[in-house]
């Protein structure tokens, strides 16, 4: 069969989680964290080994090739075992570690879509802020390794445009909560020390509308407000528990005051909206701040979009008010609107599924007799086609 007749594998890849399925169906058939466990015996066996003793050598590595795990058997081996330490291909949406990504690749093809790659079209999704070079990585990957028959690479924003949404990115909030944990005290095992923050996330994290009176209550009443974390530590078996206390509100509030976080990030994220809407024509303006879209998993905290709403119509409200006082005249309020909605984790890959499904999409893939043809530098940008809209 032509693989242009079969569905073609969508695989939105972030920084946390991966999404993993087939164009034309309405979710993912996969949602796994971003994580790769490995097994260093192999690989230390692998670099210990002399230049001549090359059968040795090469056994340690082709052995370290194939024992590996991703996604949440990752953990799981982690922890049931000291012989493997955890891998993230991905920090702050852009691959930093290409062995590992191929390897989570593989598997993501082989052992949870479990299909033939030379089979079907791939459409992977990429950050804004790649570089021209990640992309050829990207290509040269999907092309050797796993000889498919056509890539198409689409920018993530694009693709949430696609299913209707506007895509926010933001920093790494597990990072955050993992340091706060740390700062204050808590014993976390390094090897699982990211794991734990995201799952901290998931179960116990909020949005605050005031992050004076969360410490209040905090302070006041800790037996209500502070949680308990417990589990075993992955190399030694030991159980250990660490309390979840400030971290709740704290790991979120990177949104809205990201100077708390790194001394390389000062405006939050509200008034990043306000930058670019502003930045927008005058005549579209108002309906922008009126259609707010959340996208991504990290915008599903409890009351986030309220808080979100509130400080950007704040800072609307203020210039409004300062226009009408410095030039006299009187300026209708601008109504700022922002919106959740179902599907909001997984925006970004209903997108893409929503885009290969279109009959423009195996036309606009880059294809295996274009990069045999012109090289890996085909894949450095992709054809926006209507479907995308």
């Amino acid at each position: 069969m032509d693989p242009s007749e079969r569905p073609a594998v969508v695989m939105d890849n972030g920084t946390g989680y991966s999404k993993l399925g087939f164009s034309g169906n309405s979710e993912p058939s996969f949602t796994i964290p971003t994580i790769v466990a490995v097994n260093e015996s192999f690989l230390d066996q692998s670099e210990q080994c002399s230049s001549a003793n090359w059968l040795a050598q090469y056994n340690a590595g082709v052995m370290a090739d194939l024992d590996f795990f991703i996604g949440d058997e990752a953990v799981s081996h982690l922890r049931s075992s000291g012989l493997y330490s955890l891998r993230t291909p991905i920090r702050h949406g852009q691959v930093t570690d290409w062995d590992t990504m191929e390897r989570f690749w593989q598997q993501s093809i082989f052992n949870y879509l479990r299909c033939n790659p030379e089979e079907h079209y791939f459409l992977l999704t990429d950050s804004p802020v790649s570089t021209p070079e990640s992309r050829e990585c990207m290509g040269e990957i999907m092309f050797e390794t796993f000889n498919v028959p056509g890539l198409y690479i689409s920018v993530q924003s694009v693709l949430s445009l696609s299913a209707g949404y506007a895509y926010l990115r933001s920093l790494s909030e597990e990072e955050a909560d993992s340091e706060l944990l740390q700062e204050r005290g808590e014993l976390l095992p390094p090897d699982d020390a990211l794991d734990i923050a995201r799952r901290v996330k998931e179960t116990y994290c909020y949005t605050s509308s005031d992050i004076v009176k969360e410490f209040k209550k905090h302070d006041s009443k800790p037996s209500k407000y502070i949680k308990q974390w417990s589990a075993v530590k992955p190399k030694t078996g030991v159980p250990y528990t660490i309390d979840i206390g400030y971290e709740r509100f704290l790991g979120p509030e990177i949104f809205f005051n990201p100077e708390m976080y790194s001394e390389d990030f000062f405006t939050p994220l509200p008034e990043l909206i306000d930058n670019c809407v502003q930045s927008a024509p005058i005549d579209t303006r108002r309906a922008l701040y009126k259609n707010i879209v959340l996208s991504g998993g990290s915008t599903m905290f409890k009351d986030f979009h309220r808080r979100l709403q509130n400080n950007l119509k704040k800072i609307v409200d203020e210039r409004v008010a300062a226009t009408n006082a410095c030039h006299h005249v009187e300026v209708k309020p601008v109504e700022v609107n922002v919106v959740t909605h179902p599907i909001q984790s997984y925006a970004v890959w209903f997108g893409g599924s929503v885009a290969a499904s279109s009959p423009e999409f195996f036309e606009c893939c880059h294809t295996k007799e274009d990069y045999e043809e012109h090289g890996a530098s085909i894949c450095r940008t992709s054809t926006v086609f209507k479907g995308m809209y």
